[in-house]
């Protein structure tokens, strides 16, 4: 049985590509330019459907829960490459977790026919020991992904919250979700090609789930991503500048408080802040769940 594509937008073509073999460099480069503006503006139109994902999500990891990304192809890439960044930025290890069809292989290499298995889209989320607690977003273009669709309802059996994210309207993988998000590209340069504006999209909206679930875990102070793994000089160098912003402390005293307790950018500004320890800086936050903004508001009130 042959799938159905004919009513996916992201199998259709646009007549003004349909000669782009003839153009030059110039002229492919500036296509693909004016194409790629309308991606912000189809994530736009999804708004209200991405708050409301990003909130359900943020609820649970807000109660210990995890956030998983389920794709195959281009769209399991890209979650495993949101996932991937979560660790060094925040500072937060198995929380945000990418799950790409036919494993770490085929992030790498196309492996043949795994879309396809149903099966294996299942037994992805029982492998991964997703509980009720956790939330499966399932990224599909096409929205008719048989791995994608199954694993976003076998998540839903073991009371996880199941998103569906496809690039296309009305499709089975929103109808198997607790929560759909459709953001309608259109038609890509290269049909069918969904690593173009479809991918595009993909990445803007997973940067929205992982960076605001990382806020609402309160892993920043203001813009700052004051938990990030300090691990090379660029990075060093941005804690300073960090607890030098928030402490409003000179330079030399930010380096020693950041020396003193391993380069923990809450830690140190607390200190400074407060004329704390490293130690009783570390109790104060772990007494806040972590949160710089909550330490810093409870030790104004206590004498």
């Amino acid at each position: 049985m042959h799938p159905n594509l004919e009513n996916l937008t992201t199998e259709s073509g646009d007549p003004r590509h349909a000669h782009i073999d003839l153009l030059g460099v110039a002229e492919l480069a500036t296509l693909m330019n004016e194409a790629d503006q309308s991606v912000p503006l189809a994530v736009h139109a999804a708004l209200d459907d991405i708050v409301r994902g990003i909130t359900l999500v943020s609820e649970r990891m807000e109660r210990g829960g995890r956030l998983f990304y389920v794709g195959t192809g281009t769209p399991g890439r890209i979650g495993v490459l949101d996932a991937s960044e979560i660790p060094p930025t925040f500072s937060v290890e198995g929380r945000v977790v990418g799950i790409m069809a036919g494993g770490r292989d085929a992030i790498f290499n196309a492996v043949e026919g795994i879309e396809d298995d149903a099966a294996a889209g299942a037994r992805a989320v029982d492998e991964a020991g997703i509980g009720p607690l956790d939330s499966v977003v399932g990224v599909a273009a096409s929205g008719r992904t048989p791995f994608v669709i199954a694993a976003v309802r076998r998540a839903r059996e073991l009371g996880a919250l199941g998103v569906g994210f496809s690039c296309n309207q009305d499709t089975e993988l929103s109808a198997a979700a607790d929560h759909a998000i459709e953001v309608v590209v259109g038609p890509e340069v290269v049909s069918g090609s969904t690593r173009l504006k479809a991918g595009t999209a993909q990445k803007l909206v997973l940067n929205m789930f992982s960076t605001i679930s990382m806020v609402r875990l309160g892993r920043t102070y203001g813009d700052l991503m004051i938990e990030v793994n300090a691990s090379n000089e660029k990075l060093r160098e941005r804690a300073v500048r960090m607890v030098m912003r928030i402490s409003g402390a000179p330079r030399d005293d930010a380096q020693r408080a950041l020396e003193a307790t391993d380069y923990a950018v809450p830690v140190a500004s607390l200190m400074l802040l407060r004329g704390l320890s490293a130690d009783a800086a570390r109790t104060q936050l772990d007494a806040a769940d972590g949160r710089l903004r909550t330490a810093l508001e409870h030790s104004e009130e206590t004498p």
